[in-house]
């Protein structure tokens, strides 16, 4: 058994899961920190495989469209759907806001969002 991790499965590699861990943030903020960074890997994934644009509404719907077929839920698929597209906005938003190209975000920037919300 391979020792990495499934990019689609999880596209945090340990490095960014330790360092998010090592935060001096409350426990629900760095749930926060890691959900947006898990987003914004998957929005990276997506933007690398289509050339396209990381907010791009197509690209991430037809990444969803496939990722989806694994659940059998109609209504969670979409739920989670709109958080990504949600997430894709809020990131796009706000690195825009601190005049950084979304994909140039890190960790600090993201712990900076969410001590702003």
């Amino acid at each position: 058994m391979s020792n990495h991790l499934d990019p689609l499965l999880n596209p945090l590699n340990i490095q960014t899961i330790q360092e998010i861990d090592g935060l001096d943030l409350p426990v629900m903020q760095k749930h926060h920190v890691r959900i947006l960074a898990h987003c914004l890997q998957i929005f990276k994934i997506i933007a690398a495989d289509n050339s396209s644009e990381l907010c791009d509404k197509k690209p991430l719907r037809e990444w969803f469209d496939n990722q989806s077929k694994k659940f059998e839920d109609k209504k969670f698929s979409e739920l989670f759907y709109e958080q990504l597209e949600s997430t894709s906005k809020k990131l796009n938003t706000f690195s825009l806001r601190i005049g950084k190209n979304i994909e140039d975000l890190e960790i600090e920037d993201l712990v900076l969002l969410v001590e702003q919300s």
